[in-house]
C-alpha cells in the first residue's frame, strides 16, 4: 500500500477541526514534502519524524514521500501532527496495519528518540472528538501519556495514553489481530481534582459597604469598581471574590479548562476552580484580549467563568481598557486577522480597583491629599465614560487608622456569604434560567418589573444623574439581584435605592 490516511485535530480558536493526514509514497528521488498550510513547527516535523522512526528501529522509506494535511485552507501549527505523520508513513510502507487507523484519532509530538511529548489543547481536541463521533464507527483518541489526564476529563471518548511511537505501533498491530502486538488499555484518571480553595473573607475587617457590594456582584454576575486609598483592602476583597461565587457547573468547568488548555495553562488538579486573573497594568491589548499568530486567548478569556482583577485601573493604557468594552457586553471576543478569524469565550466578572487620585490619599483619615482638583479630574478621566458606563457597581472604601483596625470585629467567613450568594443565584436561575447580568430585552422587562414608588424613584434618578439606557438597565439588574438576596419576589423601593447608590460618580 502506498497511500495511508490518518486522522488528527487542529486548533482554530476554541474549535478543533478534524485534520486528515494523507501520506503517499511514490517512486523517484528520495524526498519529504509537506503540504496543506503547515507553519514552521509542522514543517520541522520532517526531521523529527525521520529521526524518531530510525531510532525506534523502523525503516524510513527511501522514496518520494508526500504528506498532505487537509483541509488545505486551514493553517496547521504546533508539533501535534508528528505522531499521525509517522503512523501514516509506517502504514503506507506496510510496517503497521492500516485497517484499524480509521478507528482512532492521533495527536502527539515526537522526540528524536521516538518518545511522545505532551501537546497543547488536548482537552479541546478531546471535546471536539466527542461532538464528531459517528455512532457506527466510534473513535478513540491516542495522545501522549502526559496529556491523557487532561483529555480524559471530557468523558464520552476512550483515551489511549502512549509513551512511545513503538507502543502506538504495537497497539495498531494488536487491534488488527496480530498476536505480536499489545493493546494500550483505556486511560484511567490518575489525578484526582483538588476541591477549589480560595482565601477567606474572614481576613477582611470592616468595609461593610464594600463587602455588601461584592456579595451583590457575585450573586448577579455584576462587574464592580472598588475606589479607595492604599491599604483599604481593595486587593484583599478582589482576591477573595472567586470564593463566594456559586460552584462551577460541569459545562462551565469544561469551557474554562478548554480555554486554559489552549494556552497550555490547565492542570487537571484545578478542575472546576474559578480562575482569578490579575494582569499587570503594563499589559498590552493583545495580552488582555488575545491575538498573535496563531491567535491565542488573552487574559479575559483565561478568566472565562472566573474573575478578571484589574488593579490600579487608571494606570492601564487607555486603548487597552477600551478593548474591554465589547467583551463586557457580549461575553465573547473575536480575533480577526488577514488569514483567519477565531472566537474566544470571555464571560468573566470584572473586579477593578483604583486610588481616588494620583497620590492616592484623597479622603484618607490620617494623610492629607496633595493633589489639585484638576489633577484628580485628569486622573479619574483616564477611565472613559463608555467603559465606566459598563461597570455595574462603584464602591468607595474608607481608610482606617491603626487604632480603628484594632477595634474592628473579624469579617464574616466566606462560607456564610457564599451560601447567601448561592441561594440568590439559584433564585435567578429558577426564574429565568440565567444570571441577572445576562437579562436582555423582554427577559429584562419580565424579571425586573418596578411599580409605584420604586418606579418613580428609578426614573427620577435616571433623569437627575443623566443615565444612558445602558446604565438604567444595569441598575435594574442590580436591583433584581438585591431583591433576590433578600428573598423578595418583587423589586421594592429599598432595593432600587440601594442599587442607585452603586452608580455614584467617581468625582465628588
Amino acid at each position: 500500500m502506498t497511500l495511508a490516511v490518518v486522522r488528527s485535530r487542529g486548533l482554530n480558536g476554541m474549535a478543533a477541526p478534524e485534520v486528515t493526514v494523507e501520506v503517499h509514497l511514490a517512486n523517484g528521488l528520495p524526498s519529504f514534502t509537506l503540504v496543506g498550510l503547515p507553519d514552521t513547527e509542522v514543517r520541522e516535523a520532517r526531521e523529527r519524524v525521520r529521526a524518531a522512526l530510525q531510532n525506534s528501529r523502523f525503516e524510513f522509506p527511501t522514496r518520494r514521500i508526500t504528506v498532505n494535511l487537509g483541509p488545505a485552507d486551514l493553517p496547521k501549527e504546533s508539533g501535534r501532527f508528528d505522531l499521525p505523520i509517522a503512523l501514516g508513513i509506517l502504514a503506507a510502507s506496510g510496517q503497521v496495519p492500516s485497517g484499524s487507523l480509521d478507528a482512532y484519532e492521533f495527536a502527539g509530538e515526537l522526540s528524536l528518540s521516538g518518545e511522545l511529548r505532551p501537546v497543547r489543547g488536548a482537552l479541546a481536541m478531546a471535546y471536539a472528538v466527542t461532538r464528531s463521533i459517528d455512532a457506527r464507527v466510534p473513535r478513540g483518541f491516542v495522545v501522549p501519556l502526559d496529556s491523557a489526564d487532561e483529555a480524559a476529563l471530557v468523558g464520552g471518548v476512550p483515551i489511549y495514553p502512549a509513551r512511545t511511537l513503538i507502543q502506538v505501533a504495537q497497539h495498531l498491530r494488536a487491534t488488527a489481530g496480530d498476536e505480536s502486538g499489545r493493546e494500550i488499555p483505556v486511560h484511567e484518571q490518575r489525578v484526582r481534582p483538588i476541591p477549589p480553595t480560595y482565601p477567606d473573607l474572614f481576613d477582611v475587617k470592616g468595609q461593610a459597604p464594600a463587602r455588601r457590594a461584592v456579595e451583590i456582584a457575585a450573586a448577579g454576575g455584576h462587574s464592580v469598581l472598588l475606589v479607595g486609598p492604599p491599604g483599604t483592602g481593595k486587593s484583599m476583597l478582589a482576591q477573595r471574590f472567586a470564593g463566594i461565587l456559586p460552584p462551577m457547573t460541569a459545562d462551565e468547568a469544561l469551557e474554562s479548562a478548554a480555554v486554559l488548555s489552549l494556552a497550555g495553562q490547565f492542570a487537571p488538579q484545578r478542575w472546576a476552580t474559578r480562575m482569578c486573573r490579575a494582569p499587570h497594568h503594563t499589559a498590552s491589548a493583545v495580552a488582555l484580549v488575545g491575538g498573535g499568530s496563531p491567535p491565542m486567548p488573552g487574559e479575559i478569556s483565561l478568566a472565562h467563568h472566573g474573575v478578571l482583577f484589574l488593579d490600579e485601573l487608571p494606570e492601564f493604557d487607555r486603548r487597552v481598557l477600551e478593548a474591554l468594552r465589547q467583551p463586557l457586553e457580549a461575553g465573547t471576543v473575536t480575533i480577526s486577522r488577514a488569514a483567519r478569524q477565531v472566537d474566544f469565550p470571555a464571560r468573566f466578572q470584572l473586579v477593578a480597583a483604583m486610588n481616588p487620585c494620583p497620590c492616592g490619599f484623597l479622603g484618607h483619615r490620617a494623610i492629607a491629599c496633595r493633589c489639585t482638583p484638576d489633577q484628580v479630574a485628569r486622573y479619574q478621566d483616564r477611565i472613559s465614560g463608555p467603559l465606566l458606563d459598563r461597570i455595574d457597581m462603584r464602591v468607595e472604601m474608607s481608610s482606617f487608622t491603626e487604632e480603628d483596625l484594632g477595634q474592628l470585629p473579624d469579617g464574616e467567613p466566606t462560607r456564610f456569604v457564599a451560601a447567601r450568594v448561592r441561594d440568590a443565584f439559584d433564585r435567578s436561575l429558577g426564574r429565568q434560567g440565567k444570571p441577572n447580568d445576562r437579562l436582555d430585552g423582554g427577559e429584562l422587562q419580565a424579571a425586573c418589573k418596578v411599580e409605584g414608588d420604586a418606579k418613580s424613584l428609578l426614573h427620577a434618578a435616571a433623569v437627575r444623574l443623566g443615565w444612558s439606557m445602558r446604565a438604567y438597565h444595569r441598575v435594574l439588574r442590580v436591583s433584581r439581584t438585591i431583591a433576590d438576596l433578600s428573598g423578595a419576589a418583587e423589586i421594592s423601593t429599598q432595593h432600587v435605592a440601594e442599587a442607585i447608590q452603586y452608580r455614584r460618580a467617581l468625582r465628588d
